[in-house]
């Protein structure tokens, strides 16, 4: 985020630099966080199904829709279906992984 951009703003933006789309009327539909040194990780996990632009690539990557279905088809992060039903599900909102020994826990709530 930069200096006084609100979460909101920073998600349109961002898109946009990433893929091209300007995002309208995003919905805060989760939190993902994590412990770090001296504090903790946040991800804000947004969605909406009204965007404007043309999907483009960035120095992210190649972008491209995949339907869920066809998402096992390619390599995406260890967590990503647990995301989506944090996303998806309306009973969670919270993705949340704990230390516990050399081990990470995942809590949902």
């Amino acid at each position: 985020m930069e200096r006084r951009e609100s979460i909101v703003d920073a998600f349109i933006r961002e898109m946009r630099e990433e893929t091209g789309l300007t995002v309208l009327c995003p919905r805060l539909c989760g939190v993902k966080q994590f412990p770090v040194e001296n504090g903790r990780y946040l991800v804000l996990l947004f969605e909406t199904e009204n965007f404007t632009g043309e999907l483009c690539s960035s120095d992210e990557g190649q972008m491209e829709w995949i339907s869920r279905e066809k998402l096992s088809r390619y390599p995406t992060v260890e967590d990503l279906e647990t995301l989506l039903d944090v996303m998806l599900r309306p009973d969670l909102t919270e993705f949340q992984y704990v230390p516990e020994g050399d081990n990470w826990l995942v809590q949902l709530r």
